[in-house]
């Protein structure tokens, strides 16, 4: 073992000679490479163990999640996207578009009432959306009811039809939860058959909320209720997987439990849903609509 050692040391010093390389130097980089490659695996654990409950969080989430950790270890977010992309472990998002909403129908459709409100704290306005979250075999839709000021979601509902009985349980789950239950509340979503049927119509009315819907065929009039189905779907995968129903549920529920409690937003300031909901005097980040005229906000 000593003669390989002697062996490789004369190699190495042999090869410095001849390429003009100090010896020391060639030792150092090693060494530093070494230690960047140690810090990277320390990172990649880091990464993955907040991915285990989020496995499609992206980058700069992640970031506001382990800043502690990450300073310690001398890794600032530009850093940090070298060596997840390096590892290609960045997040491509995708897209996809499954039709849940039927308009064409006899019952009323409402105003648009939040086109220009400025939303300034929770329960003021809740959206709703329906998503499609099966497959042909397992069909399913998730019915969603979302605080637009905190993005949490206060009520939802699993089920295997597009009928109005799973928005309905939706919102009353909404209603149960209520935690400003002496606030004027308006209720937005599309014009779907859901929501302008008489059953929802009524619920909203018994408990005192105005009804608001898009009035274009736009999917920035309901932005917010949008954009959280598109992190149910493409972070947490919830349509992913083909399983039954009873599972289903089961996987969603999970998936809305760590959505509330662990996910930032940076229309939120980087408060959870829940954190942001228990506070008023935060204002909300807010993009402009590249869709809809220039008084039109929404926060994503």
């Amino acid at each position: 073992m000593d003669r390989f050692k002697e062996a490789h040391k004369e190699t190495v010093v042999s090869t410095c000679y001849l390429l003009g390389i100090d010896r020391q130097v060639y030792y150092r980089s090693i060494q530093s490479k070494r230690q960047k490659q140690s810090v990277a695996q320390k990172v990649i654990a880091l990464v993955q163990s907040v991915r285990i409950s989020m496995p499609n969080l992206g980058t700069r989430k992640l970031y506001h999640i382990l800043k502690t950790q990450l300073t310690a270890l001398n890794i600032g977010r530009d850093k940090l996207f070298r060596i997840l992309r390096a590892n290609h472990l960045l997040i491509k998002p995708k897209r996809s578009y499954h039709v849940t909403t039927d308009s064409h129908h006899r019952f009323r459709k409402h105003k648009n009432l939040i086109s220009t409100l400025e939303i300034k704290k929770p329960e003021q306005v809740w959206v709703s959306d329906i998503t499609y979250t099966g497959n042909r075999k397992n069909p399913s839709y998730l019915a969603l009811v979302t605080d637009a000021y905190s993005k949490k979601i206060v009520g939802y509902n699993v089920s295997n039809s597009l009928n109005a009985s799973g928005s309905i349980l939706a919102l009353e789950m909404a209603i149960k939860n209520r935690k400003y239950k002496q606030k004027g509340l308006i209720h937005h979503s599309d014009r779907g058959l859901q929501y302008c049927s008489d059953d929802y119509q009524e619920k909203l009315k018994d408990n005192f909320i105005k009804p608001s819907m898009t009035e274009q065929y736009d999917p920035y009039e309901n932005a917010i209720a949008e954009r959280i189905n598109g992190i149910l779907k493409q972070e947490f995968g919830i349509a992913k997987h083909n399983v039954d129903l009873k599972l289903r549920i089961i996987l969603i529920k999970n998936a809305i439990k760590i959505y509330n409690k662990k996910r930032p937003h940076w229309s939120n300031n980087m408060l959870t849903p829940i954190q942001m909901h228990q506070q008023n005097t935060l204002k909300p980040k807010r993009y402009k609509s590249k869709n809809l005229n220039n008084s039109n906000i929404v926060q994503v």
